[in-house]
């Protein structure tokens, strides 16, 4: 597992699975995919999702969303199971703020003062769409107090895309034309990272670290679904303790 190197606060707690953590899954989910939607034995995803938490010492259950891509945050206090979102924030100590990802982005939140945080997963869609825009206003307090990291997603060299794409950034924000690189035959390669960056600065958000992870490069560390298409998932996970 990886933790953020980020200025956090000490009560604030933040880590992302890779795929190599002794789990149970095999084949094209080997071996510590915590996903249950991606066609996986469930038995195995429930035992890594047991050693998740024994391993974390979590002090509840991560709640586990039903990502759609679109912009949805919800409240993790309570939030029950599998609820329809990409995002979900506490105000409260024990929460677990959880999303899965295989490429596309994970970005945690915190404040400076350990009173809130947030997990949001940003795939070109979400992140086109406005979820971490909804994310930001979800905590309820000045952006510029905030904190954000970006975990590992897909990178630069590897994410290509088509015009759409290029415009559903670039037509809300014009500085996203220097996130996409021309390819021949008039597809881009594009940047999540950046693309994130310029979207969190937008809302005000200016404490932004993490990035320069490629999970579709680093088959031997990271699920990737571009790479695989039948893959496992990750799991990044922030709480307040």
């Amino acid at each position: 597992m990886i933790r953020p190197e980020w200025p956090a606060p000490a009560g604030v707690k933040a880590v992302t699975t890779t795929r190599t953590e002794g789990g149970a899954s095999r084949g094209a989910y080997a071996d510590f995919n915590l996903a249950l939607h991606v066609g996986d034995v469930a038995d195995a995803v429930q035992q890594n999702r047991r050693r998740l938490r024994q391993v974390l010492a979590l002090p509840a259950e991560p709640v586990w969303l039903d990502q759609v891509h679109g912009q949805v945050a919800i409240d993790a206090a309570g939030a029950g199971n599998t609820p329809a979102a990409d995002a979900s924030f506490s105000f409260r100590p024990g929460a677990v703020c959880t999303v899965l990802t295989a490429d596309c982005l994970p970005v945690l939140f915190c404040d400076r003062s350990a009173t809130r945080v947030a997990a949001a997963h940003a795939g070109w869609r979400g992140l086109a769409g406005g979820v971490l825009e909804q994310t930001v206003a979800a905590l309820q307090c000045a952006p510029g107090g905030l904190l954000a990291w970006l975990g590992p997603a897909i990178g630069p060299r590897h994410f290509e895309v088509g015009e759409e794409v290029r415009e559903a950034f670039v037509s809300a924000h014009r500085e996203a034309a220097q996130a996409f690189e021309r390819r021949p035959g008039g597809s881009y390669l594009a940047d999540l990272y950046q693309l994130a960056k310029i979207r969190l600065q937008a809302a005000g958000v200016e404490a932004i670290y993490g990035g320069g992870f490629c999970t579709c490069a680093e088959p031997e560390r990271w699920y990737s679904y571009r790479r695989e298409h039948t893959t496992g998932r990750m799991a990044s996970l922030i709480w307040l303790s």
